[in-house]
């Protein structure tokens, strides 16, 4: 409930700042001052507000919220062996592809799991699951370690950040302008709006939104893979390869018999689950690395 409501209030706090901001730059009206048509640079601009505003306030909210969504704990004084070594492998790898020193923080979960989020490579946050540190030898979580110091490296996070908000631009302006076309057009409202415009609106924006993710999920797992080759640099490919297979032996196979599973939701490299994973397949992953020279 604690993690809902954290999630909730950051949310409701960004659409408040956006609101403030679009009625300070007097484009919160998408209408022409008659009220019939649409004033497509005040839309496109409040689109723009509003689908990069919300990417990058998040983007700049991201330590903040990962911290209380997960309850990381930042390792200030590391108080055990463990600790300690975590706190220096991050320190040397981050040193050798020329970043600041991380946070790193420990978070407990059962589940194998690693994270990196900030908006500044700088300044980030590195974090470990107590589940990834009980499962994994020293090897394997160097190279666990090594990916998520990566994506730090290569400016993953701003760099999803800026393409989720070119992305909502154009589904907020798409999906608006549909919404206009069915109340003028089909309804035949004359003037303003009526009930239609945001009924279609709101349909219009989610099957958008949808389309959008598969993008953004398709940008993300190319990062996934840059992530994995400059974890392998960092750590040494061997150490990469056996943090993926520890992975992939803890993943739950398909309870779908082998011949409907590429026809599944959830199936396999082949299902439409594929489309809005972020990550690739854990088998696909390790075979590029066995692949790279």
């Amino acid at each position: 409930m604690k993690r809902i409501f954290l999630f909730v209030v950051t949310n409701l706090a960004i659409l408040l700042v956006l609101s403030i901001t679009l009625r300070l730059l007097g484009v919160d009206r998408m209408l022409d001052e008659q009220g019939v048509g649409i004033n497509y640079n005040s839309l496109l601009v409040m689109a723009a507000v509003i689908g990069f505003g919300g990417s990058l306030i998040s983007l700049a909210m991201s330590k903040w919220s990962a911290k209380r969504m997960t309850g990381a704990v930042v390792i200030e004084q590391p108080s055990d062996p463990t600790e300690r070594w975590l706190v220096e492998t991050v320190r040397r790898q981050a040193e050798r592809v020329g970043i600041g020193m991380p946070e790193v923080a420990i978070y407990d979960a059962p589940d194998m799991n690693a994270f990196a989020t900030g908006m500044n490579r700088n300044e980030a946050l590195v974090a470990v699951s107590t589940g990834l540190l009980q499962a994994m030898t020293k090897d394997e979580i160097e190279g666990v370690l090594a990916h998520e110091i990566s994506h730090v490296a290569n400016g993953d996070m701003v760099t999803l950040a800026l393409i989720q908000g070119v992305v909502n631009t154009f589904v907020i302006f798409l999906s608006r302008v549909i919404g206009h076309f069915v109340d003028r057009v089909i309804f035949k409202t004359e003037r303003e709006y009526g009930p239609a415009f945001m009924v279609t609106t709101l349909i219009a924006q989610m099957v958008l939104g949808i389309l959008a993710s598969i993008i953004v999920m398709w940008f993300s797992r190319q990062r996934e893979f840059r992530a994995d080759a400059g974890g392998a640099q960092l750590a040494g490919r061997n150490k990469m390869i056996a943090a993926l297979e520890r992975l992939q032996r803890r993943h739950e196979p398909s309870q779908l018999p082998e011949r409907l599973e590429a026809f599944g939701i959830s199936g396999g490299e082949g299902g439409l689950r594929t489309l809005f994973m972020s990550h690739p397949p854990l088998e696909v992953r390790i075979a590029a690395l066995r692949a790279m020279t």
